[in-house]
């Protein structure tokens, strides 16, 4: 399945889990991927953060860099993911074989981080694959790796739609996308608002 080009903009209000605000900017590279560079502001758990993040996709849409920075009253954080495009990370310039074999960046601020899978794999309706992530937590920037599955399912109404499972939290959603493979709809997190 191939989608339409990214826009130059999207935007995502956060609900449910978390209240709060993610605006994203796409910029085409001179290699045939992408820069998307956004910025996520929230109110969650009574806590107020706001993640900031530049990360380059690949023509495959394979996550190469993610630079990423946090703010909180616990201060300013920062972090450099790097990837070798076959699975090898380093982070902040030290190997990580924590998230050997991840292909994607998956923010936990961030709803257009699950467009990168679902673009990569391009699954036909009924097949489904797994997609671990180096999976960046909002507050504190740790990076773990995060077992998730996406299965493609036919569904009512326009866009794609894929069950979705990220099993260490116990979750299982539908996620929708429209025709450029973001997110519409991400049940209990965010709606697309652009």
């Amino acid at each position: 399945m191939t989608f339409t080009p990214p826009p130059e903009t999207a935007a995502w209000r956060h609900l449910g889990a978390r209240t709060g605000f993610e605006v994203v900017y796409f910029r085409p590279t001179g290699r045939g991927g992408h820069r998307i560079e956004g910025c996520t502001t929230a109110v969650e758990d009574g806590m107020t953060w706001v993640v900031d993040y530049a990360i380059e996709v690949d023509r495959d849409w394979v996550t190469r860099r993610a630079e990423i920075r946090s703010r909180s009253v616990a201060g300013s954080r920062h972090t450099l993911l790097e990837g070798d495009g076959e699975g090898g990370w380093r982070i902040d310039g030290v190997p990580a074989s924590r998230v050997d074999g991840c292909l994607d960046v998956d923010l936990e601020s961030s709803a257009v981080t699950n467009a990168f899978p679902v673009h990569r794999m391009r699954l036909a309706a009924g097949d489904a694959a797994d997609a671990p992530a180096a999976y960046v937590r909002a507050a504190d920037l740790t990076v773990e790796r995060l077992d998730q599955r996406y299965l493609r399912v036919a569904g009512d109404g326009p866009g794609q739609h894929y069950d979705y499972e990220a099993p260490v939290f116990g979750f299982a959603c539908r996620l929708v996308y429209d025709g450029s493979g973001l997110v519409l709809d991400y049940p209990g997190l965010a709606v697309r608002a652009l």
